[in-house]
């Protein structure tokens, strides 16, 4: 399932074989985030971005603070 070719329709469209929209867990009306990186066209589900930006962050957050915590204190203080 390394590689499939299709054809580009009218309006732009591009369909997303089966087998690659179960292997994503897509499903019709879901919302995905089309990203061009470097000529390479990428598709995203919402929860794969979000894992992706945590992943790029984690280097350069502190392991014992809970940021959340902290912005969830920040606003009751401010009330």
């Amino acid at each position: 399932m390394s590689e499939i070719r299709t054809k580009v329709a009218e309006g732009g469209r591009i369909v997303i074989p089966a087998e690659y929209r179960q292997a994503l867990d897509l499903h019709v009306g879901d919302e995905v985030i089309l990203r061009l990186e470097e000529g390479t066209l990428r598709i995203f589900t919402s929860s794969q971005a979000i894992k992706y930006a945590q992943e790029l962050l984690r280097p350069y957050l502190p392991r014992d603070r809970s940021l959340s915590d902290e912005l969830i204190a920040e606003r009751r203080r401010e009330d």
